[in-house]
C-alpha cells in the first residue's frame, strides 16, 4: 500500500519539484553570473542579459520573489504527499517516513542538483532561465516589497536602519576580488595583478606616498651664472628642474630644458644674454594629502607633468610628476636617461639588501610580497615603525615571516637593510 502510494506521488512530486528546480538552478545562476560579462552582452544586443541586469539591479527583490515560489512549491509537495502516506500508514510513522521522503526529494532533486548544474555555467543558466524569473519577479514583486518594508520596519525598532536599496559589494572590492581569486589559480599574472591593483588603489594613495622627497630632488640655485645654469639643468637626467632663490623652500619658478635650449638657439649661442627667469614656469604647488586619482585628473586636466608637494604649513615636502603616477600602475618606466635602479640587490644566499629609502610598494612589486604600507612608504619607515626606535647598525628584527637587518646608518637616517627569509 505504501508502495503504491509513492509510486502515485512520484509524477506530480517531480512535475512540482522541477519547476522549483528551474527556479532554484535560476537564483544560483543570477547571484553567480559574470555582471562585466553581462553589461557587455547586453551592449553586444543581446535581450536575455539585458533582463539578467535589470534583475540583477534588485537582487533582494529578485532573491525573495524566487524564494517565496519555491517555499509554496516545496510546501505544497510536502503536503501532497504527507496526505498521501497517512491514508496509507495513519499516526506518526507516516509523518515521519513523509517528512524523510521528502527531505530526500527536495535536498536532491530541487537543491543540490539543480544548484550544481547552474554553478558549472552560470553565465548561459542565467540568460536561458531569464524570462520565468522576470515573471516571478513581476508576479510576486508587490508581495515582496511589502515584506521588505515590514523587515525594515521591525529593524528600525531594534536601532537597525537600512535604505530600499543596498550595496552589498562594493564595485572595487569585487573586482579586488576577483584579480586575487584568478590569480591565485593561475590564471592572471603577477605583472598584471599589480596593474589592476594600481589601478583601483589610485583612489586610496595620497601622493605622499609616492612623492619624491625633497632631500632629493635635484634643484638650481637662480642667483649662480647664467652659464652654471645651463650646466647643471643639462646634467640631470630629467627636463624640468625648480630653482630656488635664498633657501631651498622658496621655490620661484621650474625650468624646463626644452624652454632652455630654444632660448639658447635665440640668443645664437651666446649663453651670457640668456634671461633664464623670463622662461621658468610658474610653479604648481599641491598639498600633500591629494589622492593619485584626483591628481592624475588634475595633470590631464592643466596638461602638466609636475607638481610640488606642500603640508598644511606650506612646507615643501617633496615632488610628484604624471609619470610617477603612472609607475603606480605599470611599474617602473626607464628610459635611456634613467639611471640603472640598485636599491634592490639579490644576494646569493637567498637574502636581499635595499635602501633604506626604497618605496615598500616598489619592494612589493619586484618580490611578490605583501609588506604593508598603511603605517610608513620606505622600508626604513617601515623598520622604524615596528621597532619603535632608530635602530643601530647590527640589530635585527623580525615582522612579517622575513629578517631586517640594519647594515648602514647615517645620522638618523636608515640608509641599508638586510632583508632574510626567517
Amino acid at each position: 500500500m505504501l508502495i503504491a502510494s509513492l509510486i502515485a506521488l512520484v509524477p506530480v512530486l517531480l512535475l512540482i519539484l522541477g519547476v522549483s528546480a528551474i527556479f532554484s538552478a535560476g537564483e544560483t545562476s543570477m547571484t553567480a553570473a559574470s555582471r562585466g560579462r553581462m553589461h557587455q552582452l547586453e551592449r553586444d544586443g543581446d535581450k536575455a542579459a539585458k533582463r539578467v541586469n535589470k534583475l540583477l539591479t534588485n537582487q533582494e527583490k529578485m532573491i525573495g520573489a524566487i524564494l517565496l515560489l519555491q517555499n509554496v512549491l516545496n510546501i505544497g509537495a510536502s503536503a501532497i504527499a504527507t496526505i498521501s502516506i497517512d491514508r496509507a500508514i495513519p499516526g506518526p510513522w507516516g509523518a515521519a517516513i513523509s517528512t524523510a521522503f521528502m527531505t530526500v526529494m527536495v535536498l536532491v532533486f530541487a537543491e543540490v542538483l539543480p544548484k550544481t548544474l547552474a554553478i558549472m555555467k552560470p553565465d548561459d543558466v542565467a540568460r536561458f532561465l531569464s524570462r520565468p524569473v522576470s515573471w516571478t519577479v513581476f508576479i510576486f514583486g508587490p508581495i515582496i516589497n511589502a515584506v521588505q518594508w515590514f523587515v525594515r520596519a521591525v529593524l528600525r525598532l531594534f536601532g537597525v536602519r537600512m535604505s530600499m536599496e543596498v550595496d552589498v559589494l562594493a564595485a572595487h572590492e569585487e573586482i579586488r576580488g576577483a584579480v586575487e581569486y584568478h590569480h591565485d589559480e593561475g590564471a592572471v599574472q603577477s605583472e598584471d595583478r599589480n596593474m589592476f591593483r594600481g589601478v583601483l588603489d589610485l583612489a586610496e594613495l595620497d601622493v605622499s606616498q609616492i612623492m619624491v622627497h625633497r632631500k632629493s630632488i635635484d634643484m638650481i640655485d637662480a642667483d649662480l651664472p647664467t652659464e652654471r645654469i645651463i650646466d647643471i639643468a643639462l646634467g640631470f637626467s630629467h627636463t624640468r628642474v625648480p630653482l630656488y632663490k635664498d633657501n631651498t623652500e622658496n621655490i620661484i619658478g621650474i625650468l624646463h630644458a626644452r624652454d632652455l635650449m630654444a632660448a639658447v638657439i635665440r640668443a645664437k649661442g651666446d649663453i651670457k644674454s640668456v634671461d633664464v627667469m623670463a622662461i621658468v614656469r610658474e610653479p604648481w604647488f599641491i598639498p600633500d594629502t591629494t589622492n593619485l586619482k584626483d591628481q592624475l585628473a588634475e595633470f590631464r586636466r592643466k596638461k602638466a607633468h609636475f607638481a610640488l608637494v606642500v603640508d598644511e604649513y606650506g612646507a615643501l615636502q617633496g615632488l610628484v610628476t604624471l609619470e610617477d603616477i603612472l609607475e603606480e600602475i605599470v611599474g617602473e618606466i626607464d628610459d635611456e636617461h634613467d639611471a640603472v635602479l640598485t636599491a634592490l640587490r639579490r644576494q646569493s644566499d637567498g637574502s636581499i639588501h635595499v635602501d633604506g629609502d626604497l618605496a615598500i610598494r616598489d619592494l612589493n612589486r619586484a618580490m611578490d610580497w605583501e609588506l604593508p604600507d598603511e603605517d610608513a612608504v620606505t622600508i626604513a619607515g617601515l623598520v622604524i615603525h615596528e621597532a619603535r626606535t632608530i635602530p643601530e647598525p647590527g640589530q635585527t628584527f623580525i615582522f612579517y615571516g622575513r629578517k631586517f637587518q640594519i647594515l648602514r646608518r647615517q645620522r638618523n637616517q636608515i640608509t641599508a637593510i638586510k632583508i632574510s627569509p626567517v
